[in-house]
């Protein structure tokens, strides 16, 4: 899971740059606007709302955005309509790419989607070529230095995950979507941060590319992430850190 996890810890430094310019902001109000439409504005009584209110959170969103993207959700007040749909295709090297998307136009976002794949050495397959390839999983990143690997063990065993791994000064812990907010729950009456957390969909195998393919595959990576419709890209490469730390300084 080298790739994966380096590309969450970049991903994740990206969002701070993002957030800047609202970009990060503009996403999150469409998936709460989302989540209340679909399961409720009651953030007690829906997940979906309560995970998308605490990333708002996070990232320091002001409670009147939020209120009010409840509220569009909800049909209380006017607001656009989003569609949930999702894209797969390939990037350079065959690498799977799984896209999940709110849009309210999808002739429009089918069509720029599609012209990225094409541009990076890429292209946009049909539903279901490579979402097998996935596992929808809760995924949290602590900083080693705020736990034992004993004691984190022990904590979110019992909440319900399933595995632990250590990756250079983080532990990272991957659940099932069920029980998600339990360990997260587990994590925080214990009082240890996580770095990160989130649902994500991990890749059961990745795919090494390396030199000019591993270039193009993280740029098409962050073009997809940087559209206005893709809320999440997920891929299954794997890249040496030496090539993801020189694409990220370019």
């Amino acid at each position: 899971m080298s790739g994966h996890s380096k590309w969450h810890s970049i991903r994740h430094k990206k969002a701070a740059v993002d957030a800047k310019r609202g970009k990060v902001f503009t996403k999150i109000i469409k998936e709460i606007s989302v989540a209340a439409r679909i399961g409720g504005g009651d953030v007690d009584s829906n997940p979906r709302l309560r995970t998308a209110v605490a990333a708002a959170k996070e990232q320091n969103m002001p409670q009147d955005n939020i209120k009010r993207a409840i509220l569009k959700g909800t049909g209380d007040l006017p607001g656009q309509s989003y569609e949930e749909t999702t894209y797969e295709g390939y990037g350079p090297g065959g690498v799977a790419v799984y896209l999940e998307v709110l849009t309210d136009n999808k002739n429009r976002t089918v069509a720029e989607i599609r012209h990225l794949f094409a541009k990076y050495n890429g292209n946009l397959g049909e539903s279901g070529s490579v979402s097998w390839m996935f596992d929808k999983k809760g995924y949290f990143s602590i900083n080693s230095e705020d736990a034992t690997e004993e004691e984190l063990f022990e904590i979110v065993a019992e909440a319900g995950a399933e595995d632990i791994q250590q990756d250079g000064d983080s532990f990272l812990v991957y659940c099932e979507p069920d029980v998600y907010e339990d360990v997260k729950k587990a994590l925080e009456d214990a009082s240890i941060a996580t770095e990160q957390a989130e649902l994500t969909m991990l890749p059961q195998n990745e795919i090494k590319i390396e030199g000019k393919q591993a270039f193009q595959m993280l740029t098409l990576m962050e073009m997809l992430e940087d559209h206005d419709d893709v809320q999440n890209a997920y891929a299954n490469f794997d890249i040496d850190e030496t090539d993801l730390e020189a694409h990220a300084s370019s």
